[in-house]
């Protein structure tokens, strides 16, 4: 289920299966032009980064946005190519399909509901993958039904280590993957302790190949 996708940094997140997918590109150390879907959860400049999208971005890449970012991308990105979407929906695309799960804060103000930020499930081949994006422990993702989770660990704006494996604990997924940490905020250390704190019948993998264990850094 982890085969052909890797974490390229932060919560960025490639996934090569039968298309090319890009998820929050950020921090793309090479331009490639070969995204056949770019998702962006919300706003953020770590989240939406007009520059990383450039990178993977090609004439027939279609880019999946919530509202806030629609004037942005109509800038450079054809409106045919342009979905926008709100929390709580589902899509069709092709030979991909997803739902949209709203991500928000609550205990914080930095990622507010009323913005209508999301996560996504993604389903590939019947194995639906689950990108929470900026969130904490909501009523809305403790119901997510996924194979594989990608859940941001470093704190701060998210949930930490302790509250993502809280949630991973609850929704039960056969892979969990933590990312959101090692450059803005966060360190590899999260990501230990957060596969450390899974139910035994989950498998915690680390998929952030550019965090160096030693300073934590990327």
């Amino acid at each position: 289920m982890l085969e052909n996708i890797e974490v390229i940094n932060h919560s960025c997140i490639k996934i090569k299966k039968e298309k090319i997918i890009y998820i929050d590109p950020f921090k793309v150390l090479e331009e490639s032009n070969d995204a056949d879907f770019i998702f962006i959860t919300h706003n953020h400049y770590d989240h939406y980064s007009e520059e990383d999208i450039k990178k993977v971005l090609n004439k027939d890449t279609k880019i999946i946005v919530t509202y806030d970012i629609k004037e942005s991308v109509e800038k450079y990105i054809p409106h045919d190519n342009i979905i926008c979407v709100k929390p709580g929906e589902e899509y069709n695309l092709q030979d991909l399909s997803f739902k949209t799960i709203p991500a928000y804060n609550i205990n914080k103000q930095f990622h507010s509901k009323n913005n209508n930020w999301v996560g996504y499930i993604i389903k590939l081949s019947d194995v639906k993958y689950y990108i929470a994006g900026d969130t904490d422990i909501t009523e809305e993702n403790k119901n997510v039904k996924c194979d594989v989770a990608f859940v941001p660990v470093g704190g701060t704006y998210t949930m930490t280590a302790k509250e993502a494996a809280m949630l991973i604990n609850i929704i039960k997924p056969k892979f969990a993957v933590p990312i959101h940490y090692g450059s803005i905020v966060g360190t590899y250390q999260d990501a230990v302790e957060f596969i450390n704190l899974l139910d035994n019948e989950i498998n915690g993998i680390i998929l952030n190949k550019f965090v160096d264990k030693k300073s934590n850094n990327i």
